[in-house]
């Protein structure tokens, strides 16, 4: 089956998660979410960039969160904000990423008040620029 991109990224979050909250390898995490679906290489492979420059991700999440902590995130938050970085590590268009970090925040994080949904994309906002200095 040919997923979208879209449909990609719901997959890859759902593998960061699961990799950081079970402290797993992420073979088993990509086991975990794959159980019942078929395998989409393009969520593996998000997932996979994300993990190889976590620490590089985490320091930009770090270094642009202001009066936060990174720790202090809830998980899902984490794993949107380190797909969405990388995303924008990697080169992909800012306004693609953005916008489809913060509809996934709507789907997995955001309680109706669009708190969340403020908070990622003012945080991936200025991500974005601190990458274009």
């Amino acid at each position: 089956m040919k997923y979208t991109r879209h449909q990609s990224r719901q997959f890859a979050i759902q593998i960061l998660y699961t990799y950081e909250q079970n402290n797993i390898s992420l073979q088993n995490a990509i086991d975990q979410v794959f159980a019942n679906y078929e395998l989409s290489t393009d969520a593996v492979e998000f997932a996979n960039y994300a993990i190889l420059n976590q620490e590089k991700i985490d320091e930009l999440i770090s270094s642009n969160l202001t009066n936060y902590r990174l720790d202090r995130l809830n998980s899902v938050d984490r794993a949107i904000l380190r797909l969405a970085t990388s995303e924008l590590l990697y080169g992909s268009p800012a306004t693609v990423v953005i916008n489809e970090a913060l509809d996934l925040t709507r789907e997995f994080s955001d309680t109706g008040d669009n708190k969340a949904v403020h908070f990622n994309n003012a945080l991936l906002d200025n991500i974005n620029k601190s990458l274009k200095k």
